[in-house]
């Protein structure tokens, strides 16, 4: 595992040195071929080094954020022909891309929790430094602040733990905690960080201003720290859990139906596909506090599905803004019209994302909404109706960006590049095609 730590701190020169824009993509593909064929999927740690080790969750967690850095580059090549910074982004993106796969191999509690803080670091600096509008800042002062108000009282409970048991290593974390002082002080880092309903404002604000990019890593793998972070801990909580968990299902569960219909309330794209990002995270958190194998499984799948599916939403949205300068859904209206063969990839990911056959978002929901109407078949009562608006608002935002008259005074017709169809075919497979190798999935606990 080490080994491909010193890939990237190896990498940091090229970032500088070379202006080959294409290189470095071509950098990070060969990592992800290698790490994917050099490690395999198993339930325990594999491939120790020191510290790091690998286990499935972890592996599914570094193919995911390698995967999602890769189409990052892909998406920014405005900044490259712009010339914005374009090595301090490859820096930038690096150093983030070093400390997600620090905070996934890492099999100490502190060691985990160190480098779930410093990945803030990175992304702040792509909001406020790439961003578009000059509310950048402000939307990086929430991000900042949500995430460092409760960072504090997790990080005084690990030391806490460290006093009290002499072991922060996932593999020794077999003692049982029943403080509900504990439990809120280390799982409310995670809560803020999926969002969970109620601490969810910084997301739309930071999806908003954040540069494709930022949005990319923000969707596909920032949010996926916190129920990494759940599944982890939730193994020393099982006692206190019994009794409170039912709280925060109802709080995800309830949070996901009100956000579905804020969702359908929404004029502006990101901040609609931001909104969909709390409530698919909504059915994941509930999906954890079931406690149940089913549930952490699902959530593994959804997981996964929403960082690829949620992710290719933000470039289309990107590649609509890049070539008519506005978000708003009242502009960009009659897109069939004018860039007809991308209405195909809106399409597609707009049906995946109401988890529509074959893609893994079905695979994922299917999965959630066994282990919650296990859990309580009263449940069945909200997931009904969070289904049926998240197709909604997936509907709502492809007719009407797809549809009606062209408000924008454009009359020429519009074609995709080339890179910008692979970025969305590099989105699209891997998130419909991983569902024919489903049961790796369950292969873990």
């Amino acid at each position: 595992m080490m080994k491909f730590s010193l890939m990237m701190i190896f990498m940091i020169p090229m970032s500088f040195k070379l202006k080959s824009f294409w290189l470095n993509q071509c950098m990070y593909f060969l990592m992800f071929f290698l790490f994917m064929f050099v490690n395999s999927y198993n339930y325990l740690f594999k491939n120790l080094s020191y510290f790091l080790g690998c286990d499935l969750l972890s592996y599914c967690m570094i193919l995911l954020s390698l995967w999602i850095c890769i189409l990052m580059i892909m998406a920014s090549e405005s900044l490259n022909y712009k010339n914005y910074f374009m090595n301090m982004f490859f820096f930038i993106l690096l150093s983030l891309m070093f400390f997600l796969y620090m905070a996934f191999s890492s099999m100490n509690l502190f060691l985990f929790y160190l480098f779930f803080e410093m990945s803030l670091i990175p992304t702040l600096i792509l909001i406020v430094g790439w961003g578009y509008q000059p509310e950048r800042l402000q939307a990086g002062i929430y991000l900042l602040f949500y995430t460092l108000l409760v960072s504090l009282p997790m990080m005084i409970s690990i030391f806490y733990y460290y006093e009290k048991f002499f072991s922060l290593d996932f593999y020794f974390m077999t003692n049982l905690i029943s403080n509900v002082y504990m439990y809120m002080c280390m799982n409310l880092a995670f809560f803020v960080k999926m969002p969970m309903y109620l601490v969810h404002l910084w997301l739309p604000k930071a999806h908003v201003e954040a540069p494709v990019s930022g949005s990319m890593i923000l969707a596909g793998v920032m949010l996926k720290l916190g129920g990494y972070g759940l599944m982890r801990l939730m193994v020393i909580f099982l006692e206190i859990g019994m009794k409170i968990n039912i709280m925060f299902i109802l709080i995800s569960l309830y949070g996901g139906l009100l956000v579905s219909l804020i969702c359908i309330r929404q004029i502006d794209i990101k901040s609609l596909i931001a909104y969909s990002s709390v409530a698919h995270m909504g059915l994941v958190l509930g999906g954890i506090m079931t406690m149940t194998y089913w549930g952490m499984c699902g959530a593994l799948v959804m997981m996964l599905a929403h960082g690829l599916c949620s992710s290719g939403l933000f470039c289309l949205a990107n590649i609509n803004y890049e070539r008519f300068s506005s978000r708003s859904m009242y502009l960009n209206k009659g897109m069939i019209n004018l860039i007809p063969s991308m209405s195909l990839w809106w399409f597609l990911l707009s049906s995946s994302n109401m988890a529509a056959p074959p893609s893994l978002n079905l695979l994922g929901e299917i999965m959630l909404i066994n282990s919650l109407i296990s859990w309580n078949s009263l449940s069945m009562l909200m997931l009904m109706f969070l289904s049926f608006f998240s197709a909604v608002y997936s509907l709502y935002l492809y007719s009407y960006t797809q549809h009606g008259m062209v408000y924008s005074g454009l009359f020429s017709i519009f074609t995709g590049m080339v890179r910008e169809y692979l970025l969305l075919m590099l989105h699209w497979l891997p998130l419909n095609i991983l569902i024919l190798k489903s049961e790796i999935f369950c292969l873990w606990i």
